[in-house]
């Protein structure tokens, strides 16, 4: 009997143990959920890297589009609006206002990518 309550203690921690990892896999490792791990949703970032070219600095921003033009489009980001530059490779005509996106391009440039995320919730 002793051995049969150890089995089940082993079992039990083991099923407890891999549904940790698969709440933080899915909410802390996982990039969309990033935010969760350092704060809250992602609203902006900054980031440096270090490719065979040298150190490359990417701008990142997520919101919800309220305007979009040819060369520009403006979001409304959890800390306000923002208007962001965007390149002339940049393909407006699929965005609408309302839509959450993620803008990336390099820092201090104009923006060369917008990807849709769906609908603003």
């Amino acid at each position: 009997m002793n051995v049969n309550r150890r089995r089940f203690a082993v079992l039990a921690c083991v099923l407890v143990a891999v549904n940790v990892f698969f709440w933080l896999a899915q909410s802390g490792f996982a990039l969309p959920g990033l935010g969760g791990l350092i704060g809250g949703p992602i609203i902006r970032a900054d980031i440096a890297w270090l490719s065979p070219t040298g150190v490359q600095e990417t701008q990142i921003d997520r919101g919800v589009v309220v305007s979009v033009t040819t060369g520009s489009i403006t979001l409304r980001e959890a800390d306000g609006t923002q208007t962001i530059q965007l390149a002339s490779s940049v393909n407006v005509a699929r965005l609408r206002r309302g839509m959450r996106v993620l803008v990336s391009g390099p820092a201090g440039q104009s923006a060369d990518s917008v990807q849709v995320e769906g609908l603003r919730s």
